[in-house]
Parts: C-alpha cells; sequence; structure tokens
C-alpha cells in the first residue's frame, strides 16, 4: 500500500546514529511496580530493530502531569529496571531529555544502547511545543521516530516540534495503527458498521456527527441510546437521558438519512429500578419501560437482529459498550455483540477496529481482545480520529 508518511523501512543506515524515539510509556503503577505493562510491550517492535540496526536509541516519554516542573515523584528513572525486563536487554537512564547534561550523557552512548530521557513534561516548553526546546532536544538526534499514537492528538514538542527539524519516520506500533485506522475508515470496505456506545452523547457528538457520513450503519448503545429514544417519542422511565440533547439527536437522525447511513436502536432492552450489580431484571419492549425503571443494556432480540446487521458489511469500527458493561449482568448485550464481531473477523468476512478505555475493557471481558482485527489502547487520540479530526502528531509525519 502507498502511504502519506515515512517508515523505518526509508531510513536506510543507522548504525551509530542516534534515533530519538518519542514512545508512550504512561503506564498504571502501584508501589512503584508497573501495573499494566501493555504500552511497555507495544514498543518492543520498533526498539528492537533499531537496536539491532546498531542505531543508539534514546526514548523521549511523558508520565503524569508535572506541568513543567521536576518532580522525583513522575521520573521516568522508576521505569528503567521494568522496561529492561520487557525489552530484555541493559536500559540507561538519563536525567534530562535536552541541555548540556543530556548532550553529555548521550555522547557515552555505544551503537546498539537504549536508554530513557527523563520525562519531557519536566520542561514547561514541551506541552507549547517551544521551539527552543525542540531545538535542544534535537541536537540529541540524528534521527526522529514518532512511535505513539495515543500523545498523536497532542501538538507538543516531543510529538509533533521534533518531525519539523529532523527525518521523521512512523515507528511500527504507529505503523500498523495508521494502517488500521485506514482500513476502518480511510479506506474501508464497505458496508461499513460502527458501534458507538458509553454514557452521553454529549461527549460523542462530534464522533456521531462524522460517523453518519462515513458508515452504512450506526449502532447506538449504552446510556446515549436513550437521548436517540427519547427523540423518537420513547418514554425511557428514569433512565439516564439528556433530554436537552433529543433536539440534536434528530439533527444526527436527519444527516444519517441524507448520507444513506441506517441508525440502530434498541427495540427490546434490559430494564431494572436500581442500578447495582444482580438487582431484580426485566427484559421489555422499549415502549414498555415504567416510569420508576431505568433501561441498562440492551435486550437479546436487538442484540440478535444487529448481529445479522454484522454479517452483512465487511468494516467495523467500535467505541464505547451497548449497556453499562462493568455491572453484572448488563455486559451481556456488550459481550454477545463483541463475540459475534470476534468470529467474523477470524472467519475473515471483517475488519474489526476498536478503541478507547471502556471499549479495551469491554472485548476484554468478552474474552475476545485479542480476535479483533486491531485493538487500539490510545483513549483521546482515537476517540480525535473517530471524530475526523487532523492529528498533529501524525500530520507532521506526512508533510
Amino acid at each position: 500500500m502507498t502511504r502519506s508518511f515515512k517508515t523505518l523501512d526509508d531510513m536506510g543506515e543507522v548504525s551509530g546514529k542516534r534515533v530519538l524515539v518519542r514512545e508512550d510509556l504512561n503506564v498504571p503503577m502501584a508501589d512503584g511496580a508497573v501495573t499494566d505493562d501493555t504500552r511497555l510491550r507495544a514498543t518492543l517492535p520498533t526498539m528492537t530493530e533499531l537496536a539491532d540496526k546498531g542505531a543508539i536509541v534514546l526514548i523521549l516519554a511523558h508520565f503524569g502531569r508535572p506541568k513543567g516542573q521536576r518532580n522525583p515523584e513522575l521520573s521516568l528513572a522508576m521505569l528503567t529496571k521494568p522496561y529492561e525486563t520487557v525489552l530484555g536487554r541493559p536500559v540507561r537512564f538519563i536525567g534530562d531529555c535536552a541541555g548540556p547534561e543530556a548532550v553529555e550523557a548521550v555522547a557515552t552512548l555505544q551503537a546498539g544502547d537504549v536508554a530513557i530521557l527523563e520525562n519531557t513534561r519536566f520542561h514547561a516548553g514541551e506541552e507549547k511545543n517551544d521551539p527552543a526546546l525542540v531545538a535542544e532536544m534535537a541536537k540529541l538526534g540524528d534521527f526522529y521516530v514518532n512511535d505513539a499514537f495515543s500523545a498523536a492528538h497532542r501538538a507538543h514538542a516531543s510529538t509533533e516540534g521534533l518531525a519539523h527539524v529532523l527525518p521523521a519516520f512512523a515507528g511500527r506500533a504507529m505503523e500498523t495503527e495508521l494502517d488500521a485506522l485506514d482500513k476502518a475508515l480511510g479506506n474501508p470496505e464497505h458496508p461499513v458498521a460502527a458501534v458507538v456506545g458509553g454514557a452521553k452523547v454529549s461527549t460523542k457528538l462530534d464522533v456521531l456527527k462524522h460517523l453518519v457520513a462515513r458508515v452504512d450503519h450506526l449502532i447506538i448503545g449504552g446510556g446515549m441510546a436513550n437521548t436517540f429514544l427519547a427523540a423518537r417519542g420513547v418514554d425511557v422511565g428514569k433512565s439516564l437521558c439528556e433530554h436537552d440533547l433529543t433536539g440534536t439527536a434528530e439533527e444526527i437522525f436527519d444527516a444519517a438519512e441524507r448520507a444513506n447511513c441506517t441508525i440502530h436502536l434498541p427495540y427490546d432492552v434490559v430494564v431494572a429500578k436500581e442500578f447495582r450489580a444482580n438487582p431484580p431484571v426485566r427484559t421489555v419492549n422499549v415502549h414498555e419501560v415504567a416510569a420508576d425503571e431505568m433501561i441498562l443494556d440492551v435486550g437479546p432480540a436487538a442484540v440478535e437482529a444487529l448481529a445479522d446487521v454484522l454479517k452483512n458489511c465487511r468494516t467495523l469500527v467500535w467505541n464505547g459498550p451497548m449497556g453499562a458493561f462493568e455491572t453484572p449482568p448488563f455486559d451481556m448485550a456488550t459481550v454477545a455483540l463483541a463475540k459475534t464481531a470476534a468470529a467474523l473477523t477470524r472467519d475473515g468476512s471483517l475488519v474489526s477496529v476498536a478503541g478507547g478505555g471502556d471499549t479495551v475493557a469491554a472485548l476484554n471481558q468478552a474474552g475476545v481482545g485479542d480476535d479483533f482485527t486491531f485493538v487500539s489502547t490510545a483513549g483521546g487520540a482515537f476517540l480525535e480520529w473517530m471524530e475526523g479530526k487532523e492529528l498533529p502528531g501524525v500530520a507532521a509525519l506526512t508533510r
């Protein structure tokens, strides 16, 4: 496929060259230990390839929100050992990512060495994309590689600025992500379905407006489906519902009609009088929700109908659960539909791309996280991509 960005394949000889690689090492930690190393493992293809080719690999990353101040509790020094374990080779720590100390330390590294540079956000100029900081960082490298899609929606010095002053390339994780996203919405095979769930329409307005023009089927679940049902005159009882947005929901219905996009709402739902684990529930037609009941999941008949929709599609984009999946039994619809999508993907009839924190958790709960074509761990960047926004970190690689 022709790409609008350069990859590691385009770098040429890197032996003995210094390569600044922007990675996402912002992992969850407790008591000094990494509790989920997914993001660390995602860096392995790029790191291993560059180090094996003899590059001096310098990792740029942020951790937490130090807001331009040095904060020992947010130092990347504490990630050096865990990262060494994941990478399976020695990792040096360098106490700054710009300035004389960093220059001096980098000069002592040999071909094939890997080092983590101190938290980029210890510099106030990082989040401001300050050209002076970019210039100081650039002194440390001969090449720049961006491998952190999850930070690509930020125009920071280490995610965007450096791409304009050093030869810039996409790392393997970034390349995989961009290829998957292109298959999902850039140049997808039709029919395309999108599943959009979550609590509130207000947080996904831009996503919904963008998607109706791009997909053939828009499946709406979660609390946001209640707002669309209310816009259609359904009494949703005491369900979570943004009644002030029913007019906006109507606009989305109209836009979908103009674009030949079918919006799918549940016609049977699982309701309860209180929101807690395993309360008394009943499954009813959406027109039979009592005034003291709340909709907490999509019903089995609707899930079966939605499964049939997916069977006729070639591409699926998924963001957000169908119900209150963290609380049983309101994970049934999400799990059932995810299993259908996973089976179709395994059969080779569906390209399935999912992303967003809740979505990843829901797919893992269904035991199908590994069966989707691609699951993005990027939160904000994935959402902005679904909104059709240009991501500065990606755009900088393509210019």
